[in-house]
């Protein structure tokens, strides 16, 4: 994040949540995001390109404006009306993170212009009370790999560099799913069997990215806590998780809470291959989109100033 005089630059990348075993906890950044400059005007306004531009450029029921207005009115300070250009890259609905990063920049908005003396530790609670847990607004904030506790209190985090050479395939379908939908169809408990095989999961999941350990992700990536009762609603899921071992196929989960699905691949050198048997996989449903992109680094972002 930079800022001119008067003026804030955001960019922030989209998430993957998840990955399967890490259930409200894990999450990737990935290397397509939301862009924003601002700058103090006489009313607001919104020039909005990219994914779903016309939704991103309406001023009501806009979740940036909405949530810069809300935190400035709590600290008392005064709305500042801003001209904002923005550029979006994350698809809207889908499980990529749009509303972890449309919240983080509506805080940065506040933090910049109301001149908030937040540091990092109070942007991430604020955004994880916003979001209901803290996985993507910590990936988003932070880069990396991030696993996150503690939504409801102080918030611990940890992140750590992806290995550079694995690539993502981010499986799309034509329709999002709201994530109140996607979470209205969880149980409200679980067998022993099922969270001590998410805890061994997870476990694996964390140590796999750190030390790179690409033989660990299809285990690591195993879930039965929530893709199971979400695989109704996410209908790629079911056909692509056994690609996970073949084709250069890494891992595969759904992305956050679906609907779409990320691929995780090897190597740049996998992604044709890995592609076209995500095609045929598929074959007979709907068309999807695929994107691919890199894991983006782990890098701390600092407050505004």
């Amino acid at each position: 994040m930079s800022n001119g005089p008067g003026s804030l630059r955001l960019r922030l990348p989209a998430t993957s949540a998840n990955l399967g075993s890490g259930f409200d906890a894990v999450a990737v950044a990935l290397d397509f995001h939301l862009e924003i400059e601002a700058s103090p005007a006489t009313e607001f306004s919104i020039e909005a390109t990219g994914r779903d531009a016309p939704r991103c450029s309406q001023l009501e029921n806009n979740l940036v404006l909405g949530v810069y207005k809300d935190v400035l009115a709590a600290a008392g300070k005064p709305v500042v009306p801003l001209s904002l250009r923005m550029a979006n890259s994350i698809p809207l609905g889908m499980g990529c993170g749009s509303s972890a990063a449309g919240r983080l920049a509506g805080i940065a908005l506040a933090v910049h212009f109301g001149q908030l003396d937040w540091g990092l530790d109070r942007i991430l609670e604020a955004a994880s009370r916003l979001e209901g847990h803290p996985d993507n607004v910590a990936a988003c904030w932070l880069g990396g790999f991030v696993a996150a506790a503690g939504a409801k209190g102080a918030l611990h985090v940890a992140a750590v560099a992806p290995p550079t050479a694995w690539r993502a395939i981010v499986v799309l379908p034509g329709t999002p799913l709201p994530t109140s939908q996607a979470r209205a169809v969880l149980p409200d408990s679980y067998t022993r069997s099922d969270v001590v095989a998410n805890i061994q999961a997870a476990s694996l999941l964390g140590l796999a990215f750190a030390q790179q350990r690409g033989d660990l992700l299809r285990p690591a990536m195993n879930d039965r806590i929530h893709q199971p009762y979400r695989a109704a609603m996410c209908p790629l899921l079911d056909p692509l998780l056994p690609l996970a071992g073949s084709h250069g196929v890494l891992g595969v989960a759904l992305s956050g809470a679906g609907p779409a699905v990320l691929v995780v691949v090897d190597g740049e050198g996998s992604i044709q291959a890995a592609s076209e048997a995500i095609c045929e996989a598929v074959r007979g449903q709907e068309e999807p989109e695929l994107l691919v992109c890199r894991f983006e680094p782990a890098s701390t972002r600092l407050p505004a100033h």
